[in-house]
């Protein structure tokens, strides 16, 4: 009894005769789908940002505005090779590696139209 049920395993099962290469397909293009997917949700917006930050690391000058990973935000004084220094209180400096900022903010283009308005105001007022 026990060599009929290990024939009945190892045979081939019925219809599978003539489909060896239609069989071998169908079971790849499920995991050609999911690396698919993989690539297009997570691999490639990956890629995209290393990219930006790379390019934002890259494009750092004196006067930004910056945050850093930790959270410290300040503005920098000075650009090295692999580190900048930044201000962050009036006799406070710190140098931070490039690979600790997080995000760039806009410094020039907010403290330009404080100067104009400084500047409109006291002319046009002097009660």
């Amino acid at each position: 009894m026990n060599s009929f049920a290990l024939f009945l395993l190892m045979a081939p099962p019925q219809g599978a005769e003539g489909g060896g290469a239609g069989s071998l397909i169908t079971t790849f293009i499920p995991f050609i789908l999911i690396i698919g997917i993989f690539y297009f949700l997570i691999i490639r917006p990956q890629n995209k940002k290393q990219k930006d930050t790379q390019k934002m690391l890259s494009a750092l000058k004196k006067g930004d505005k910056i945050v850093t990973i930790g959270g410290v935000h300040g503005v920098i004084q000075s650009v090295k090779e692999h580190t900048v220094v930044v201000k962050v209180d009036e006799n406070s400096r710190l140098e931070f590696s490039r690979s600790a900022i997080s995000s760039v903010e806009a410094a020039s283009k907010e403290e330009k139209p404080e100067e104009k308005k400084d500047g409109a105001s006291g002319n046009g007022t002097s009660e």
